[in-house]
């Protein structure tokens, strides 16, 4: 019988954005990092690699990657700021735009300012629960001393919003978890965040509404399964 681990982690990001699918010209943050990128971020770090087959237009999750169980709280929830961005579209057809394009003088001429929100100096744990086998890699992940090359730097939901610290941390730390709300329930304080991700077909994407609680030891209620292949020990 496979044995089962829990590991808490303290994300300390000066800048952070975890952003949805969306569009227009205000782009929104959750409040938290959201269980789906806790996972990626959980595996990134233990070595493991999530991401299918690279060469499609929406790099898929690859489907035997190991589902864990992942919660998320805030010790510090942050300022929510904004910035402008340009974002520069490009032309689809000889016709589109052509009007701007004299004036540009030879630079791009689709371009449409965007507002992104920003949440500033926040700091989030995140709970890991799943086969010993891969939480046990987490902790040598961060340290450097894991025996397989990882994908990338871990970053705060945009590659340029690198974390201060990633650190290892008791359980028994308080935060403010974020527990499902269930159906007529009245909560004075909601979001809803991404649990498993389909980049194929947006609509099987799970995204449940959750409350945050007062701060508190991770109760068991924060635990949400995130991944498709089951764990061992089931």
């Amino acid at each position: 019988m496979t044995v089962v681990r829990a590991l808490f982690l303290r994300l300390d990001a000066p800048f952070a954005a975890w952003r949805w699918l969306q569009a227009g010209v205000y782009r929104a943050t959750f409040p938290v990092i959201p269980h789906s990128a806790a996972w990626g971020l959980a595996l990134n770090l233990a070595g493991i690699e999530t991401r299918g087959d690279v060469s499609n237009v929406a790099t898929p999750i690859r489907a035997d990657a190991p589902a864990l169980d992942v919660a998320v709280g805030l010790e510090r929830g942050g300022d929510r700021a904004t910035l402008y961005q340009q974002l520069h579209g490009y032309p689809v057809g000889a016709e589109a735009g052509k009007q701007f394009k004299a004036r540009a003088y030879g630079r791009k001429y689709q371009i449409a300012p965007a507002r992104r929100e920003l949440l500033v100096g926040q700091i989030a744990i995140i709970g890991i629960r799943g086969a010993c086998d891969v939480v046990d890699r987490i902790p040598s992940g961060l340290a450097g001393s894991l025996d397989t090359p990882r994908y990338g730097l871990p970053f705060a939901g945009d590659n340029q919003l690198l974390f201060n610290a990633i650190d290892v941390i008791s359980e028994t730390t308080p935060a403010r978890w974020y527990v499902p709300v269930a159906a007529g329930q009245r909560v004075q304080e909601s979001t809803r965040l991404t649990t498993n991700i389909d980049r194929s077909e947006a609509s099987r994407t799970q995204a449940p509404l959750f409350a945050p609680t007062s701060p508190e030891v991770c109760p068991e209620a924060a635990w949400v399964r995130v991944g498709r292949t089951a764990m061992v020990h089931e």
